[in-house]
């Protein structure tokens, strides 16, 4: 299983609208994404840490092999 990346959360949310998730709102510092089954939110910051970054892509139902194909 590959280690997650030390990425901004705006790669984060492109890589997860590669992955089919779509922009529902934004409040505050929070993106809300969604796909048909499952959505999570995604704070701004300029870097997420792992654990923050674990936590969303277990709120999308997502896994880190799959979050990661999409980061490049």
């Amino acid at each position: 299983m590959p280690k997650l990346p030390r990425i901004s959360a705006a790669e984060a949310v492109r890589a997860l609208q590669r992955l089919g998730f779509v922009v529902l709102r934004q409040k505050g510092s929070h993106v809300i994404l969604r796909r048909a089954d499952a959505g999570c939110a995604v704070p701004l910051h300029r870097e997420l840490k792992v654990g923050t970054l674990a936590a969303a892509l277990r709120q999308a139902k997502v896994s880190v092999e799959e979050f990661v194909a999409a980061l490049r």
